[in-house]
């Protein structure tokens, strides 16, 4: 039987990290929900019945409904014994087409996929164009108006360091402290397509859509790039820009100590703009 909280047990016991990309508009999130229908409920669905016997997983950050994953780590107890990559093919084997794992490692057992992270990476990618999305529909977020890039980084400057971030914190956030420390915030542009590049200790429920609504003001003219200083001075919800859209936000993934030696780059990192 599994012991996701890394309790002394049974020493036959491997603890597996998996590494899992996902799009997540057809999801209820990732978090298992009485539902089913969420990224978690399927992955360890097909886990099951890969492994023929209950898997319980824990990720390195839960994604909400809409916001997609391309290199989810989560990890899992087990006493089945498959070749490491037996456990991609098997598991995909029983996945829908927009899930499917990565990678596959044995870690240590002091090994945990949230509380070993030492920071988490997402990307945003904005469409700015006067006419809405459509094979990137639910891929992208869109504004129809221009942007101004030079403005847009200026403000998201002034988010670098260690701050207060209750003013980007919905009100269902359970985290226990609001301070964070963001350590990268990019803003890019390839074509039509804008990137935004965040790096964050950790990062707030809804935070990064939070940031998006105040960028994106800033970008189109309605708010000065200083504005973004005073909304994180602030420390309430209701100095910020309404939460943006979902579409274009992806969870790139975890970083872990280097001796750890897990993928930090699949596939998909080089799909997006």
């Amino acid at each position: 039987m599994s012991c996701p909280d890394g309790r002394p047990g049974d020493a036959a016991l491997r603890r597996i990290a998996l590494g899992v990309s996902y799009v997540g508009h057809a999801y209820h999130g990732w978090q298992s929900q009485p539902s089913g229908r969420t990224v978690q409920d399927h992955l360890e669905r097909a886990l099951a019945q890969f492994a023929a016997q209950p898997i319980h997983t824990l990720c390195a950050g839960r994604t909400d409904t809409g916001v997609h994953g391309l290199n989810q780590v989560v990890h899992f107890d087990t006493p089945v014994q498959r070749e490491l990559f037996s456990w991609v093919r098997g598991t995909n084997r029983y996945l829908p087409p927009d899930i499917a794992v990565q990678w596959c490692r044995e870690v240590p057992r002091r090994f945990h996929a949230r509380n070993s992270a030492r920071a988490r990476r997402y990307a945003y990618v904005l469409l700015e164009s006067p006419v809405r999305p459509a094979l990137e529909a639910g891929r992208c977020g869109w504004v129809f108006r221009p942007l101004d890039g030079s403005a847009m980084q200026a403000a998201a400057d002034r988010l670098i360091g260690e701050h207060d971030f209750s003013s980007f914190r919905s009100a269902e956030c359970q985290a226990l402290s609001p301070i964070k420390q963001m350590r990268r915030l990019e803003v890019s542009r390839r074509g039509a397509y804008w990137r935004f590049d965040f790096e964050a200790s950790a990062f707030l429920h809804h935070m990064v859509r939070n940031i998006m609504g105040c960028l994106v003001a800033v970008g189109t003219g309605a708010r000065a790039p200083h504005w973004m200083g005073d909304v994180l001075a602030a420390r309430s919800r209701d100095a910020a820009a309404p939460t943006f859209m979902p579409d274009g936000l992806y969870f790139l993934g975890p970083v872990y100590d280097a001796e750890l030696d897990l993928p930090t780059h699949v596939p998909t990192h080089d799909w997006l703009p």
